[in-house]
């Protein structure tokens, strides 16, 4: 999964794709180098961000959701209304990294349509998250987070099918938690669903490798990349698609007797 940020705040790419022309280049970029999917996002929710309107929203990804109708795309979005406006301009997967709760109304959008989603997990807020989380076991409440979830989608008529899980890197998690849930992603998969995992340039491996720059954090994310790869995660949502692709290449290979 590849990503493009239409935000002028995101926390690693801001303002670089925010007009069209940018926007469809960078598309076709990733595509080339081998995102199965382009994740749109017009909102940033880095830690610290504010909410912005429906209406600006929409404003900033619009007409790249228009451009983009020949790829397998996902929106990033906390907002019903923008999820309606995007699966009917042919957007394949909802990701929303409040877990559905930001917006209640999410919920039966994506029961209307039978879109795929991606159920994050997340602790407070964007404005709030990264102010002291506290789990009493960061593996088991995410686990208990997910089964109660999953419980309520089956309930209400969602198909098992249309559900991918994200435990959350760094959504309301420190770096012990963040560790954890890397170390131990694999506790995930009796669950029986595919897991994504957003990784790509996040703090954590500035706070293990002392780089401040997230744009310098590549070795980084393709170290978790193919650990995660390792430990059986099937989507990765990164920035830098060919390196990382060129990087799973290799490691596969050399797996291969």
């Amino acid at each position: 999964m590849g990503v493009l940020n239409l935000t002028p705040d995101s926390f690693s790419d801001g303002g670089k794709f925010n007009n069209l022309q940018l926007a469809y280049k960078q598309a076709l970029n990733l595509n080339k180098s081998g995102a199965d999917i382009i994740d749109i996002g017009g909102e940033s929710t880095r830690p610290g961000s504010s909410a912005i309107s429906v209406e600006e929203e929409w404003k900033r990804i619009s007409k790249v959701l228009n451009k983009l109708k020949k790829f397998n795309t996902s929106l990033d979005t906390r907002k019903s209304s923008i999820m309606e406006k995007g699966i009917k301009n042919k957007i394949n997967l909802i990701n929303d990294v409040s877990g559905l709760e930001f917006d209640k109304n999410s919920i039966q959008i994506l029961k209307k349509y039978k879109t795929p989603f991606v159920l994050q997990h997340s602790q407070g807020n964007p404005q709030t998250m990264q102010k002291n989380p506290k789990y009493k076991n960061v593996l088991l409440d995410i686990f208990d987070y997910f089964e109660t979830k999953i419980k309520f989608f089956r309930k209400i008529g969602i198909s098992h099918n249309n559900i991918i899980l994200d435990p959350g890197i760094g959504f309301g998690k420190n770096l012990k938690h963040n560790l954890s849930i890397l170390r131990n992603i694999s506790i995930f998969h009796s669950l029986g669903f595919p897991i994504l995992l957003g990784i790509s340039r996040k703090r954590f491996i500035k706070d293990i490798s002392e780089n401040n720059d997230s744009k310098e954090r590549i070795g980084g994310t393709i170290g978790a990349s193919l650990f995660a790869i390792m430990k059986g995660v099937q989507v990765l949502r990164v920035h830098d698609v060919n390196e990382v692709k060129q990087s799973i290449k290799v490691f596969n290979k050399l797996l291969d007797n």
